[in-house]
């Protein structure tokens, strides 16, 4: 005997278009991955600042907040608390001393090899029906799509409702 929700499984449309698809597998790996980097003490938001940190060491921090679409003046509480953990140092530009290069220290490399391996595992979870060439394929689809509506790329579009605020443990 099926029960009508195993009935309608495999029909195109039974979850909705491809469009709430999206949506709603983003909204359920994003809570995921926010539980998986939680042992960290972090949020996607620092994570994701990390590893652009790690792709564009010594960006100011306008240029930061620029590539996050962030506005400037709520980027600096929120690289505040990276910088007191000693994740993120501002060093002066020598050659503009009214400026702050961004660059990650050593404790928030360390920190980044961690959370790398978090966010492969991550992918692995998220990712386990699909065989390698699948997964390879909706990679290249997805990039396709972000691309024709304009995302930045490796860039969360949440960071324009980024909230300063530690959450860190006690």
């Amino acid at each position: 005997m099926t029960t009508k929700h195993e009935e309608g499984k495999g029909r195109p449309g039974h979850y909705g278009g491809a469009a709430f698809l999206l949506a709603q597998l983003g909204a359920h790996a994003a809570q995921l991955f926010a539980e998986r980097i939680a042992g960290l003490d972090l949020t996607p938001a620092q994570a994701g600042l990390l590893r652009l940190l790690a792709r564009n060491p010594g960006r100011s921090q306008r240029e930061l907040a620029g590539d996050l679409g962030m506005p400037p003046s709520r980027f600096v509480p929120f690289a505040d608390e990276l910088e007191e953990r000693g994740l993120i140092e501002r060093r002066r530009n020598p050659s503009d001393r009214r400026v702050y290069a961004v660059h990650l220290t050593e404790a928030g490399e360390g920190l980044l090899t961690e959370l790398q391996k978090l966010g492969a595992a991550h992918e692995q979870q998220v990712c386990e029906a699909l065989s390698r060439d699948e997964h390879r394929q909706l990679g290249t689809l997805l990039q396709r799509m972000a691309e024709q509506l304009g995302l930045a790329p490796g860039v969360h579009p949440g960071y324009t409702s980024v909230r300063t605020g530690r959450r860190r443990s006690a």
